[in-house]
């Protein structure tokens, strides 16, 4: 008799573990994009998203998506949140043509930022055009995300927008492999060591909001950083992005979606602390 309570706290404990795998997964963006678009009136476009698979219902039925227009009149201003500034080191790095977007991805450990006492470790940096989050209803030419996680899971975006202008120093440095990916049918290039530092995240002004992943499975509860500074990229960096996927899409920027009452954060330092 004794090994029937055995054989059930086995099988729970196999149900318990199933299950903590599968959030695990749903927190990470899709790493194949081809099952989804962003034209508007496609059958796999961004408002049938959450039809496609099950487990991307959230990109439908989700309170908290993402991106969302930022309001300038709309905000609550915090002093206390300190200078956003990653702990970043160069690390050996892959670019990877996921259908829709080109990803460049650390293969160890790149470093990480610290929100609220807790470390995300840096995963990946992917961009989109035109920019995703608008701010009071401009959209920008282009928007870099920089995704963490932390240990358990948690995830934290980085994005910054950028206007056309003067080139952008680290797309400049990756202009030659972005062409390796570009002008054969290979999806993925190692380009060895990339510092992340050189995207230049540090901020002294930038939103905070709770919200998703951009992409499906669209997973909220997602800690959105938005650096207020826009920055530049040439006409030329912008287009090239978009042509080495190979995607024939002129976007592939998810619309805005509905704000739902969240809070927005803008952080703006004490003058002693941004001199």
């Amino acid at each position: 008799m004794e090994k029937f309570p055995t054989l059930i706290l086995f099988c729970s404990f196999l149900i318990v573990l199933v299950l903590l795998n599968s959030c695990q997964a749903s927190s990470d963006e899709v790493e194949d994009e081809r099952e989804f678009n962003y034209e508007e009136d496609s059958e796999k476009g961004p408002a049938r998203w959450g039809e496609i698979r099950q487990e991307w219902s959230m990109c439908s039925k989700g309170s908290m998506q993402s991106p969302i227009d930022l309001l300038d009149d709309r905000v609550e201003v915090v002093s206390n949140f300190g200078i956003l500034q990653g702990s970043y080191r160069p690390c050996n790095a892959t670019l990877k043509n996921r259908g829709h977007d080109m990803m460049l991805k650390w293969e160890a450990d790149a470093g990480f930022i610290q929100l609220n006492g807790t470390l995300y470790k840096l995963k990946q940096c992917h961009w989109h055009s035109s920019s995703e989050h608008t701010i009071n209803g401009k959209r920008f030419d282009l928007e870099a995300h920089l995704v963490h996680e932390s240990s358990t899971g948690k995830i934290a975006v980085t994005g910054i927008l950028y206007k056309i202008g003067a080139p952008d120093p680290f797309l400049s440095s990756m202009m030659d492999s972005l062409a390796e990916v570009s002008g054969t049918s290979e999806e993925e290039e190692a380009v060895g060591t990339v510092d992340p530092k050189k995207i230049k995240t540090r901020s002294t002004k930038y939103y905070r909001y709770i919200g998703s992943l951009t992409i499906p499975p669209c997973t909220q509860n997602v800690t959105w950083t938005i650096v207020q500074e826009v920055r530049t990229v040439s006409e030329e960096q912008v287009e090239f992005l978009r042509v080495a996927v190979h995607d024939d899409s002129k976007t592939n920027a998810r619309p805005v979606q509905p704000r739902n009452g969240r809070v927005v954060q803008v952080y703006r330092p004490k003058e002693e602390e941004e001199d």
